[in-house]
């Protein structure tokens, strides 16, 4: 880690970024001692606008590359490489998130 307490998205790859942990496996699933990821704000948010914790296992994208190679997610990744760190771009949740709450 930085002192500037950035650091790189092991999803985009973009650097100087801040990081949160994303459990790749969702806790609620069993996830709570399995492996974890340093992932943008940007990148995980849109995770999760895209799917549930519950798609997430069930569409395999329980590791990095796993979520690499979900259509949406290729896309969206090709997009944010080209973002400057401090982008978050505005989100909308999928119908499928928007339905389970």
């Amino acid at each position: 880690m930085n002192t500037d307490n950035t650091q790189i998205c092991e999803l985009c790859g973009r650097s100087g970024v801040e990081t949160t942990v994303h459990h790749l496996t969702p806790k609620e699933l069993g996830g709570t001692l399995l492996p974890t990821a340093n992932l943008c704000r940007a990148c995980h948010r849109q995770i999760h606008a895209l799917y549930t914790n519950e798609d997430l296992v069930t569409m395999g994208m329980t590791t990095l590359e796993g979520l690499r190679s979900n259509p949406q997610l290729a896309s969206y990744l090709k997009w944010i490489r080209k973002q400057p760190p401090g982008a978050v771009p505005k989100l909308r949740k999928s119908e499928r998130v928007r339905g389970k709450r």
